[in-house]
Parts: structure tokens; sequence; C-alpha cells
């Protein structure tokens, strides 16, 4: 789904306080839900999680956290509901024979960088991370799961939307309200600079909850590729306007984009269309790595990798964290 202007809007807008009692009874059946006792895990278990419906960084948060697990000496390996995917699992995701369409596009990201499973059952999941020898689980969301105990979890927002208008669904972009969130959340990481995520980052010192600062940053080469590039940009996640947004900051000149829904399966028309529009304009087409995935291999689209940079004292910071969760 494409989010409504209003879940933004700050004080809440009209739409936003007509269904706010429905975004009550949804947060009060998502905060129940988080309650229930979990399963323990055969290893620990890194949940990285948000709060809210949409993007705010997890997978290269998730990328990042793994990375520094293994310079404390640890074997991580992803668990992932597999959102989009056909496949229940437990599975491991093999990018050589998996597609978006089975695994979702997601764990494909992951199962570039460690052993990635998808299973809509995370017990079981869990027990297949373990069978394959990983030392330590990285649950790419999950926040709202209770079926697995965390070991510890991280909640990611993006400083430029923060909690919105800080109502639950479908009043705003919340799966519950943020105070019903805090008893799950150990700590925050703000993904970039805007007041909205200065105000989360307030609340989370309120409730002694460490909050670590990081931004999203382009991979150089292709960024140094699409400079100046008259292009023609499209993205399926949460937001797609972060993404364009990344283009105008490498200096790519763009000159029209198209936004599809958060995972949008792209079909055969998408792409013609695309591609016409792109032809006409003599314009390149770029896109996000999460939707190149869902794109056939051979089509003739560019991409803009991002990757999570966190300041030095924080990184050092979240690495004696990581550390701290082994005996």
């Amino acid at each position: 789904m494409r989010p409504p202007g209003f879940w933004w809007s700050v004080p809440p807008a009209l739409p936003a306080r007509l269904l706010a009692p429905l975004g009550r009874l949804y947060g009060r059946r998502v905060a129940r839900r988080m309650a229930r006792p979990g399963a323990e895990a055969p290893l620990p278990v890194i949940c990285v999680g948000n709060v809210g419906l949409g993007g705010a960084g997890k997978t290269p948060t998730a990328l990042a956290v793994a990375g520094l697990l293994r310079e404390v000496g640890r074997s991580p390996a992803f668990l992932s509901r597999g959102y989009g995917g056909q496949l229940r699992g437990p599975v491991r995701v093999d990018p050589a024979r998996h597609a978006a369409a089975d695994v979702g596009d997601e764990p494909l990201l992951l199962a570039r960088a460690a052993p990635t499973i998808v299973a809509r059952d995370r017990v079981a999941g869990a027990a297949l991370c373990a069978a394959g020898g990983a030392g330590v689980i990285v649950m790419d969301d999950g926040l709202q799961n209770p079926s697995l105990r965390k070991s510890w979890s991280v909640a990611v927002f993006d400083a430029a939307v923060g909690i919105g208008n800080g109502l639950p669904f479908p009043a705003g972009p919340l799966r519950a309200s943020l105070a019903e969130h805090w008893p799950f959340i150990d700590a925050v990481l703000i993904i970039g600079a805007g007041a909205a995520g200065e105000r989360v980052a307030a609340e989370a010192a309120r409730h002694g909850r460490p909050v670590i600062r990081g931004s999203l940053r382009p991979d150089p080469a292709a960024a140094a590729g699409l400079a100046g590039q008259p292009v023609l940009a499209f993205a399926g996640i949460g937001r797609p306007e972060k993404f364009f947004d990344s283009l105008r900051a490498i200096g790519a000149d763009l000159r029209a984009t198209r936004a599809f829904p958060d995972h949008h399966a792209y079909g055969a028309a998408d792409l013609a269309a695309l591609e016409r529009d792109a032809a006409r304009a003599g314009l390149r087409l770029v896109t996000t790595e999460k939707d190149r995935v869902r794109l056939p291999a051979g089509a003739p689209v560019a991409v803009l990798p991002v990757s999570l940079r966190l300041a030095d004292a924080d990184a050092v910071v979240l690495r004696a964290r990581l550390a701290a969760l082994f005996p």
C-alpha cells in the first residue's frame, strides 16, 4: 500500500482523527500480541525492527549488525518472515535458485551477506539457523512477533518522519503506539537527520534507552556512475521519496520519477511502460537494490545501493553491546 499523506501531519489531520478509534483498537491488539511469552531460541536472537509500517532502514541495519557480530567473532544467520514470498519455510535462501516471488525481496539481499532462513514459523526457522552452524540469529523485522524470546531488540527510525502523526494504523503509520512499544525496545537507531527523529531520540532518553545514530550512504562507484546522468527513477519501497532524494544528493539529473507500493511485484507491463517512458525522453532507468531483485535479471536498470554508516563512537558502543550478549 501507499501511505496516505495524512499519516505524516502533526497535529493529526481530520482523516486521522476520524480513524483514531479504529487505530486504538488495532494498536491494543498488536500490544497484547507483543506481550505474549516467546519460546527460548537455541541461539541468541537480535531483533532489528521498527514500530511502524513501511521502511525505516531495517535491512541495511540488519546487514550492519551482522558485520559487527563478525567483528566480535560470531557467525550470524538472518531469520526473516519472507514478506511477499510464497514459501512458508523454513528454507535457506539461495539467490541462484530463489526469486523474490519465492522468498521476498529483503531475504535475497540478506543472503548475499550471511546464511538467511525464511520461515513463517520463527521457532522452526531459529532451529534451522542453529542446525546450519550459526552462532547468533539476526531477526529482520519481528519486533511485534512474540514467537521467539529476543536477547536484544533495536528499533529503527527514519529521522525525516519519526513516528509520523503518532497514531496506530489506519489513522497513522504505527503498529501500536510508541508508549506500548517501549517495554520491548532495548535501543533506538535514528537514521538520518530531522526534527521528527530528534523527538523520538528525546523520548528514548526519557525511557532510558540508548540512542544510536547512523546514515544511509550510497555506494561510491554506483554514485559516480550516475552523477550527471539524466535518469528516470522508480521505487516500490516504504518511502520512495527518500530514494529520489538520494539520487539528487549524488548529483544525478532526476528528470522523472515513478512511485510504486512497497514490495510491489513488477509485471511485464510495468517494466515495458518504464522502458518506453525512459526511451522516449532519453533517460536511464535507476532503482533501489530491493526493487532490482523483483525485476528480471536482464532488465536494463541501474541500481544505487546504500549501506548504513554509524558514527564512530556509536559503532564502538554497539559492537561492545553485541559482544556483551555472549558469556
